[in-house]
């Protein structure tokens, strides 16, 4: 296994020095660190050597890892530079010309997806609540029933600014300081609307994006008042046809635990291009609260039960929308917003 991380490794360097420009970069990054990389997969055939070396191989892959990050920030600068010289010479602007008049923006088409989900959800007796950005591994994880050496740990690649402190990779990070400051022990209806961060980037994902997540904690919650819950949150966003569909999966954070699918908003559930041929779209995440994080954050399992759920905001804009590409939602191209002037979501 050495020889092949060995291998990998020589390959990765040659393709960087080869490279002529930021994608070719990008491609690069993604073929050999990403999460379904070359040493990412060398990194989960580790299971299968033996205790002796696994901390071998592992600080190996890491070495080599941190060298080809280094390799391509650096020659992603000398890229930036090399735009930057290019567009001071070509891009030149004569000041002297007359102004011309600011195009008109429009309510961003994220924030009327926001606006209208907190006023559903209050209007059901929720409060709104946020939470810091900057989080610690004990909220993030830990009282989410996520130990550290978790392995569901792994499929958040995570910006860890100290070793205990990171960019939050999910709000329910929130459900934590709202259960701990609740000194009382009283019952929690909350939703936590706001940005988290991963090392995801493509059409439809972002390294920021986010998130809405929904808590409720009380005596004799059940898995009907979920499913209750997300049947109105989805007939409202997406129509009142909408249907959803649970299937069994795993969170560590509750117990049961479910990706929640919605029928195709555009086929009707018949099959089309956007739900793939199936009639359903997977959008949400949710289940009962696991009794571990009740009682890690004061609330006794045996008295009380709760329900959480959490969904990308971004993809509800998408679909809503009729918007292809996540990256267009942050590019702040007005002929892209003004799209939206003249949306009426009262």
């Amino acid at each position: 296994m050495e020889e092949q991380i060995k291998n990998i490794a020589e390959n990765a360097i040659k393709e960087i020095g080869n490279a002529q420009n930021a994608n070719a970069l990008y491609d690069i990054r993604v073929k050999y660190l990403g999460k379904k990389g070359e040493f990412t997969a060398v990194l989960r055939g580790m299971k299968d050597l033996s205790s002796e070396q696994r901390p071998i191989i592992g600080g190996m892959v890491n070495k080599y890892k941190e060298e080809l990050e280094n390799l391509i920030t650096e020659k992603e600068k000398q890229f930036a530079e090399k735009e930057l010289q290019r567009k001071l010479k070509e891009e030149k602007v004569d000041v002297t010309l007359p102004s011309t008049k600011v195009t008109r923006g429009s309510k961003h088409p994220l924030n009327r997806v926001i606006e209208e989900i907190e006023d559903l959800f209050v209007s059901m007796g929720y409060d709104v609540v946020d939470g810091p950005e900057l989080e610690t591994d004990e909220y993030c994880f830990e009282r989410l029933n996520l130990p550290k050496g978790h392995p569901a740990r792994d499929m958040q690649d995570s910006f860890y600014i100290t070793t205990e402190y990171l960019l939050r990779t999910q709000t329910s990070s929130v459900q934590a300081r709202a259960m701990l400051a609740n000194t009382e022990k009283t019952p929690i209806r909350i939703i936590v609307p706001g940005k988290t961060y991963r090392r995801e980037d493509d059409a439809t994902h972002s390294h920021q994006f986010n998130q809405v997540e929904g808590l409720v904690i009380d005596e004799n919650i059940t898995l009907a008042h979920l499913k209750g819950t997300l049947e109105v949150f989805m007939r409202k966003l997406l129509g009142e046809k909408t249907e959803l569909r649970f299937r069994p999966s795993y969170f560590p954070f509750t117990e049961p635990s479910y990706e929640v699918d919605v029928s195709c908003f555009k086929c009707g559930g018949k099959g089309c291009n956007l739900c793939k041929q199936t009639g359903w779209i997977e959008l949400l995440g949710a289940g009962m609260v696991h009794p571990n994080v009740l009682k890690m954050n004061g609330y006794d399992p045996e008295k009380y039960t709760g329900f959480a759920f959490g969904t990308g905001l971004d993809r509800l804009a998408m679909f809503k929308y009729g918007i292809t590409d996540m990256r267009y939602l942050y590019r702040n191209d007005v002929r892209f917003l003004k799209q939206f002037d003249q949306m009426d979501i009262d």
